[in-house]
């Protein structure tokens, strides 16, 4: 056996004996290295003969190629031997039953609305849809919400783009106009039914109009108790004779129904609405638990001012009503003891899993 064969046998032995790349690698650098011996050996030929050169040349090659491929054939080894180890470690045992998907819940402000869409239809009102990107006249102007009202400024409402100047179209700032589509609606149908020609306020014969309208909503706020979308539901109640002691009937039986409390005090105390007149905010008052004593707001409410009754296509000189808005977000918050209004849409599993 020559020098370069003992030196290749040296080479796959202690390659051989490497038990880790980092082993590998090292054992690498005696042979490969800067100052491997096969690269001594190349730099030796500087001192032989051009035919010298050409013959231990090609012999220290063919030993260079062998040392590579004892490399290359343990580093393969070790991988394959280190892929065994880890399908070992993490094998899967199939015979296992497998692990079940948690299951989901309602948000609690979609268990607030099917709550208060299943005790309004107990009362036998009915529940409306409608657009979010609505029109300025459903918005506003059908709810005598003149042209310089707050509410119509770009610092408190998110106007899109489409319609005009004169008639531009945002994102609904409440669900009263739910109310008035279901209300035209309503009278157009039954004008037909009694073969009215569709023009002028119709002041035949009709079924009440009993309503509730909830969702979405977007107003430019946001802070601990206010978001930019945030939740409502309106009620309208429009016939012949219906008054301001039945709105706080319906009312009182809501809230008492909604809370579980029979002993619930409501307050109706007179405010300001474009769209009802008289008015009144609304604010409760548990007699126990921890909110015992506090008057909170919940809704305001009113007596549907004629201008809307018009807007509706009805004579409001026969057809009176009243209406109500609330925000189911903050009854939610005082149904279940929330004090941020951002935890319902922050998206905190840890949150909402309470609620399930």
């Amino acid at each position: 056996m020559n020098d370069l064969d003992s030196l290749v046998q040296s080479a796959r032995e202690l390659f051989a004996q490497a038990a880790t790349p980092t082993d590998l690698e090292n054992a690498k650098a005696q042979f490969l290295g800067k100052s491997g011996r096969i690269t001594e050996l190349m730099k030796g030929l500087a001192s032989l003969s051009v035919e010298e050169k050409k013959t231990r040349g090609a012999a220290i090659n063919t030993a260079k190629q062998a040392v590579e491929a004892a490399l290359a054939e343990r580093r393969q080894a070790l991988a394959e031997a280190e892929l065994q180890r880890q399908l070992q470690a993490e094998a899967l045992d199939v015979t296992l039953p497998g692990r079940q998907r948690g299951l989901g819940g309602l948000h609690p402000v979609s268990l607030t609305m099917e709550r208060i869409e299943a005790i309004f239809g107990s009362m036998g009102f009915e529940v409306a849809d409608g657009p979010e990107i609505e029109s300025d006249w459903f918005n506003f102007t059908a709810l005598n919400t003149p042209q310089d009202h707050p509410a119509r400024s770009m610092h408190d409402t998110f106007y899109v783009e489409g319609g005009s100047e004169r008639a531009p179209y945002l994102l609904r700032t409440h669900t009263s106009p739910m109310q008035i589509r279901h209300a035209v609606q309503h009278v157009k149908r039954h004008k037909a039914l009694a073969g009215g020609s569709g023009e002028g306020l119709f002041s035949g014969d009709m079924p009440e109009i009993r309503v509730i309208a909830p969702g979405r909503t977007y107003r430019v706020d946001s802070d601990a108790t206010h978001s930019p979308m945030f939740h409502q539901c309106e009620g309208l109640w429009i016939g012949e004779n219906v008054s301001f002691k039945d709105l706080k009937f319906v009312f009182t039986d809501f809230c008492r129904a909604f809370f579980e409390f029979d002993d619930l005090v409501l307050r109706f105390r007179p405010s300001f609405f474009p769209f009802t007149e008289p008015s009144a905010e609304i604010d409760i008052q548990f007699q126990t638990g921890p909110l015992a004593g506090r008057w909170l707001e919940v809704a305001g409410s009113g007596q549907v001012h004629p201008n809307v009754v018009r807007n509706m296509g009805l004579d409001p000189e026969k057809y009176i009503g009243f209406a109500f808005g609330m925000g189911p977000d903050r009854l939610t918050m005082l149904r279940y003891g929330v004090n941020d209004l951002r935890l319902f849409f922050d998206g905190d599993i840890r949150f909402l899993s309470q609620f399930r």
